[in-house]
């Protein structure tokens, strides 16, 4: 039975990491926690948002997920919406959902996120 969620992973090709360490941990806000020794051999790395751990693996078949995607909440999404706008980042805001403020993005390979504010 699950109990619970140990970590998500996002795809990235070789050679992509210090392009996807800057968009989610320079711009995102998320603290790249050590790797195990035993899997630093593979590339990419790994980062935590709270308690959510995120793993970035190289894929060598590597296609951006345009659908599937994590969706984060965000404590100040309108700064976040900002930033990403002047890093070059577009916000496709969404209203579908009356009660949830949110927009969604594309990481710098191509992955598609959601971004939502705290409620």
């Amino acid at each position: 039975m699950i109990t619970g969620l140990d970590h998500l992973q996002l795809a990235l090709p070789a050679g992509k990491e210090d392009a996807m360490r800057a968009f989610y941990c320079g711009l995102l806000g998320l603290q790249e926690v050590a790797k195990p020794p035993e899997l630093q051999s593979r590339g990419g790395f790994w980062a935590c948002a709270g308690k959510l751990e995120i793993h970035f693996g190289v894929d060598s078949g590597f296609h951006p997920a345009t659908k599937a995607h994590p969706g984060f909440r965000v404590a100040d999404l309108a700064d976040l919406a900002a930033k990403l706008g002047q890093a070059g980042h577009m916000t496709q805001w969404d209203k579908t959902l009356p009660d949830v403020i949110r927009f969604f993005t594309a990481d710098p390979v191509g992955n598609r996120l959601e971004l939502i504010a705290e409620a």
